[in-house]
């Protein structure tokens, strides 16, 4: 077969390249950064969201086209009809964020947010959760039927090893460099389920070129649950082995918390809900009984990681925030460049009060 792969350079679809480039189909996957090829791999350079590009690549005829691209609602609907012209089977990767809150373990029928939620501030908000529920409403609300609806949630992999809301540049490279790990001790105690990207990939596999797939929507998830701060000790026993020494964590309450992180609705509607998920719809395709345990998976991909580090770029504001919380500091050598460096120490230093006056400057 000849699939396509919108983006699909991250957690779940570099695995996904590998998975179906190793059953011999041929893969192509765009991204706005250079990769070198293989037999059964082809990478084309460049920025799927650009619709001539996208054009381009549509002119032929896929197999499949598997989407990890995150669009605004108008790109969507504006790419839609190419979309689902130029393939037999259309993969939409949603996300399991769509779901409202839950008591029960979480079917492909559970509520949404954007259905459920009374919430009319939030509801007016273009958050990722809303955002992609609106767009599977526009793919449902297409005249073809040739697509399929996707819905994973938290994955991990060697490159992405989240912790609550936290990315690994938030949480793991403090613990590298000998600093205090600052987490929520609402999130803390509170229910998720997190899954080897290669996992998802092998279920999104099991559906391609499936009839019984299309028109359909299934959540690929692992089938154990626990809670953040049970991932966090899993975290933490890896860091103890390999370091030497186990890492300090404290814990903030959420008003202390969300005054330094952005995301504000992904904690509230999402990192403080208990999630588990029943996975009867998608083991008519793939026995999700089989995926890597949580504890297994998540100490192999730690340690990968630790052995090979690679951190995007780090945020020095918050960093500064957190250390003035800890009462720690970072040297400045090791902040690359003096605008980073300014930054740093105006959070870190400055008196909240004279921090403020700068904000209001700033604006």
């Amino acid at each position: 077969m000849k699939i396509l792969l919108l983006g699909g350079t991250g957690a779940m679809g570099s695995h996904l390249t590998d998975y179906l480039s190793d059953k011999g189909h041929r893969v192509v996957v765009t991204s706005r950064s250079k990769y070198e090829g293989t037999e059964y791999v082809e990478y084309r350079q460049g920025n799927a969201k650009n619709k001539e590009f996208l054009m381009e690549i549509l002119s032929e005829q896929w197999d499949a086209i598997v989407d990890f691209m995150v669009y605004t609602v108008e790109q969507f609907s504006e790419r839609i009809d190419l979309l689902l012209g130029a393939t037999s089977q259309y993969f939409f990767l949603s996300s399991a964020r769509v779901y409202n809150e839950s008591k029960e373990a979480i079917t492909e029928e559970s509520p949404r947010l954007l259905d459920a939620s009374k919430d009319y501030e939030f509801l007016d908000t273009r958050e990722y959760s809303l955002s992609k529920a609106r767009q599977e409403n526009i793919l449902r609300s297409s005249k073809k039927k040739n697509w399929t609806i996707i819905r994973p949630y938290i994955t991990y992999n060697e490159k992405r090893l989240q912790l609550g809301n936290l990315e690994k540049e938030e949480w793991l490279y403090r613990a590298l460099h000998g600093r205090t790990i600052v987490f929520s001790e609402d999130i803390r105690d509170h229910i998720t389920t997190l899954t080897y990207g290669l996992d998802v990939a092998a279920g999104i596999a099991s559906l391609i070129q499936n009839q019984k797939a299309l028109g359909e929507t299934y959540h690929i998830t692992n089938e154990c649950s626990y809670k953040w701060g049970e991932i966090l000790d899993i975290y933490l026993e890896v860091l103890e082995e390999k370091l030497g020494y186990r890492p300090k964590v404290v814990y903030q309450n959420l008003s202390d918390y969300q005054s330094w992180n952005t995301n504000k609705y992904q904690i509230i509607y999402d990192r403080l809900f208990d999630r588990s998920f029943d996975n009867t719809k998608i083991n008519e395709f793939i026995n999700t009984k089989d995926f890597a345990p949580i504890k297994i998976g998540l100490k192999k991909c730690l340690i990968d990681f630790i052995e090979n580090p690679d951190f995007l770029p780090i945020n020095w504001k918050n960093e500064a925030i957190k250390d003035r919380f800890t009462k720690e500091r970072t040297h400045l050598k090791e902040i690359n460049g003096n605008d980073q460096k300014l930054r740093y120490f105006i959070y870190r230093y400055l008196k909240k009060s004279w921090i403020k006056v700068l904000e209001r400057i700033m604006r």
